[in-house]
């Protein structure tokens, strides 16, 4: 795709981050993740993350990435895909072309490796990495990488392929600003942990979508409630929030990193084997297990 098609596909419905697949001696399990990946593609994601966060790129060796972006892009059919990318400048850059070189749409920006940095910095960093790629690039505001709108601005007039941004940062005023600055030149998506939790605020500031981590193992049910979000239907967003988005937040909140860790025990109560989350991260524990069973429920995967 060229960036502009990327651009469009971002803004045409519910996106997703499919967890990565291990098998039990912890290396890359492409057959499971290709049944995950098929499975989610038939719920009209316009667009899947590979390799991202909750994806657990941060656990990836760059080897990794074209193989897992290779294996997504065999069984997504016309549901695009997109890779994670980071860490410093030149490992990203190496990174950036080795998923462009395997079919990638394009790549989303991950916050770089431990250090803060100033913003001169910020700029040079995504500046080199999208001019290193014809894909269309995404960056992500979150942690220790956040651009200011000035700068993005600046990034936007040197660089025609960054066409999304991306926010985790939870601050409505900084976005806000972006969109009112930048207006149609970026794609806005929202990137909070639990994205639907913010869904409501982030839309009222210019975010007409956001990548659903749920979506992972409830497809159904997280487009049913960004389909209700949309329209403006308040008491179907509010339903669903209490039913199923707070007890699961509930249950995120019992560790840290749970955020992937819940995630993943979620899709392979689907039955699907998508193997243990990778250290520094924990699994969840036999009772919690119990307790997100129990809250998929009727949402259960017919085999």
């Amino acid at each position: 795709m060229t960036p502009e098609q990327i651009k469009a596909a971002l803004g045409s419905g519910l996106l997703s981050f499919p967890v990565t697949h291990f098998d039990k001696d912890g290396r890359f399990a492409p057959e499971s993740y290709k049944a995950h990946v098929e499975w989610l593609a038939g719920y009209k994601a316009p667009v899947l993350f590979a390799a991202g966060g909750t994806g657990e790129f941060f656990s990836l060796k760059p080897d990794e990435i074209p193989g897992i972006v290779a294996a997504a892009k065999e069984v997504a059919g016309e549901t695009a895909i997109v890779s994670g990318c980071g860490y410093g400048t030149e490992v990203a850059v190496d990174i950036a072309r080795s998923v462009e070189r395997v079919g990638a749409d394009g790549i989303l920006l991950l916050p770089h490796y431990l250090i803060d940095a100033p913003q001169e910095g910020l700029y040079a960093h995504v500046k080199k990495i999208c001019q290193s790629v014809g894909i269309g690039v995404m960056v992500y505001n979150r942690d220790n990488s956040v651009l200011q709108p000035d700068t993005l601005a600046r990034l936007c007039d040197e660089c025609p392929n960054l066409i999304g941004f991306k926010d985790g940062t939870g601050d409505i005023g900084l976005v806000r600003q972006v969109t009112a600055k930048m207006g149609d030149r970026l794609m806005y998506l929202g990137g909070m942990p639990t994205a639907e939790l913010f869904a409501e605020a982030y839309l009222g500031a210019g975010f007409t979508t956001y990548s659903s981590a749920v979506f992972n193992f409830v497809p159904g049910l997280a487009n049913e409630f960004y389909a209700a979000l949309r329209s403006g239907d308040r008491a179907t967003c509010e339903r669903i929030l209490n039913d199923f988005f707070y007890p699961f937040m509930a249950i995120r909140n019992r560790a840290k990193g749970y955020a992937v860790s819940a995630v993943k025990a979620g899709v392979r109560l689907q039955g699907f084997n998508a193997g243990p989350v990778r250290s520094p991260l924990k699994d969840l524990t036999g009772a919690e297990v119990e307790m997100l069973d129990a809250l998929i429920g009727s949402h259960k995967r017919k085999a």
